[in-house]
């Protein structure tokens, strides 16, 4: 009796059961804010996401610049401290990223907290690691809508990769996605 080794076993079962591109996947946007990234947390930050099933479809780092902040924070212009948040914002260079995932909007939003760092929830980003309003350590989507214009504000098509998680069957119920 031949035997079949167990990768060429698993190997089929994978293909069998994975869950290819699913249609109703949400992508948002995180940016890594320059506090974080002066203190170290890039990979707290980028860790949490990962450990709650989220799949990473874009990163890059870059410095931001004063037209990309006037169209992202548009809806602050014209309050006293968006000067604030614009010199806080180009300290450093900053992370962004494509996050992907079943409600990953409303899911990664709730991940960062409340705005305010002394406000936010014990367990998520924000209540863990920040005492700020403005350097709160992370910036999210807030809807679907907003995801869309603001992944496109920082990433080209050619920067969002779509690729099989092969670990889709683990994260969700067959009938979910």
């Amino acid at each position: 009796m031949d035997t079949i080794p167990f990768f060429l076993i698993l190997d089929s079962i994978i293909k069998k059961t994975s869950i290819k591109h699913p249609d109703n996947m949400e992508k948002t946007l995180v940016i890594i804010k320059p506090g974080a990234i002066q203190r170290g947390l890039i990979g707290e930050v980028i860790h949490r996401f990962e450990r709650k099933g989220l799949q990473l479809c874009g990163i890059k780092m870059m410095q931001l610049s004063d037209e990309i902040l006037a169209d992202h924070y548009a809806h602050l212009l014209q309050r006293p401290y968006f000067k604030r948040i614009k010199d806080a914002m180009m300290i450093t260079p900053v992370i962004v990223s494509c996050w992907k995932g079943l409600d990953a909007v409303h899911i990664v939003h709730e991940m960062a907290g409340k705005t305010n760092g002394r406000e936010a929830a014990f367990g998520t980003i924000r209540g863990d690691f920040s005492m700020s309003v403005q350097e709160n350590i992370v910036h999210t989507s807030d809807t679907v809508e907003n995801a869309k214009e603001e992944l496109a504000r920082f990433f080209s098509d050619e920067e969002i990769f779509v690729f099989d998680q092969v670990t889709l069957n683990y994260l969700y119920a067959n009938d979910e996605i």
